[in-house]
């Protein structure tokens, strides 16, 4: 791991990206420094409950930054039938921590400002807070250390619709800009399908853990079981968000990678928000690192040893 990684999250907190919270604060080479929420999962005012319970739960006192209440232009619906109404399963906590002062993006801008290179921004939700981010700060890309996102399909039917997964659809003008602007790792719908999902037998070593943190993975995760039942006949979760978490922690966990270049189509119809990879660099610069194949065993373990901490 890398030591004293300082880790800026943005989240839209439904359950993946709770659980993604959860492995971050865990860890014991990076810090969590802040955490911007975005539109996207679910009601806005729910993601910020979420993302604070998550936190109080992993016992870190972390500031929890109010953001993008809409994507930049377009309308955009909730995953409710993925994670639930509250994006938490069977959950919808509420909490008496206050939000911090600062807005998102202004606390995004300001970080990156007074700590040049010093900040992973780590993208977990539709990308509306860090378009705002490069508007409001050019020289945004250039302030931070590295940028991960979890977004887009690369080579995989989308979540959404047949070109599309969720967070690049969900503002896919967003997602259009900071592509374009923004070196990055970009960890896709695909990938997370294939090796970042648990299944029947994972969720029963994860009740064999009863801890705090296990029994509330498995009520966050609980409408997605059931989704992957109605959907497709398998007892399994994706867990996309905590995979780009786990990856970006534990490099070991990457299997292969490999730069291209990237573009989202931001127009309304059956490709928005659909991600066009360049693998030659002909049309597009190379500047993202496209996570093409993790492990997915690893990635359990990580998961094992997060969940069955007493905290």
């Amino acid at each position: 791991m890398t030591p004293d990684r300082r880790l800026l999250v943005d989240t839209d907190t439904a359950s993946d990206d709770a659980v993604a919270l959860l492995l971050a604060a865990a860890s014991e080479g990076a810090t969590i420094e802040g955490v911007t929420v975005c539109a996207g999962n679910a009601p806005f005012d729910q993601q910020v409950e979420n993302a604070k319970h998550t936190l109080a739960l992993a016992g870190v006192d972390v500031p929890v930054h109010e953001g993008a209440r809409t994507p930049l232009l377009k309308d955009h619906e909730y995953a409710d039938e993925v994670h639930g109404e509250s994006g938490l399963g069977e959950l919808a906590p509420t909490t008496d921590v206050a939000s911090a002062d600062e807005h998102a993006v202004d606390y995004l801008v300001r970080s990156a400002r007074e700590n040049p290179g010093e900040f992973t921004l780590v993208c977990l939700a539709p990308l509306t807070n860090v378009a705002l981010a490069l508007a409001r700060e050019p020289e945004f890309p250039d302030l931070l250390d590295e940028v991960w996102i979890m977004g887009g399909s690369a080579f995989a039917p989308g979540n959404v619709t047949p070109a599309a997964e969720f967070n690049f659809w969900a503002d896919p003008d967003a997602a259009h800009m900071v592509c374009s602007r923004l070196e990055h790792t970009l960890v896709d719908w695909g990938v997370c399908v294939r090796d970042g999902t648990v299944d029947a037998e994972f969720f029963d070593r994860v009740r064999e853990l009863n801890t705090p943190l296990a029994r509330f993975f498995a009520a966050a995760l609980a409408r997605v079981r059931a989704h992957s039942r109605d959907l497709k006949g398998t007892d399994e979760a994706a867990i996309p968000d905590a995979l780009t978490v786990a990856s970006l922690l534990d490099p070991d966990l990457v299997i292969d990678s490999t730069t291209v270049g990237v573009a989202v189509d931001e127009r309304e119809g059956l490709t928005r928000g659909a991600l066009v990879v360049d693998e030659s660099g002909t049309t597009l610069d190379s500047r993202v690192e496209l996570i093409r194949e993790a492990d997915g065993a690893r990635f359990e373990r990580a998961l094992l040893e997060t969940l069955g901490r007493c905290g």
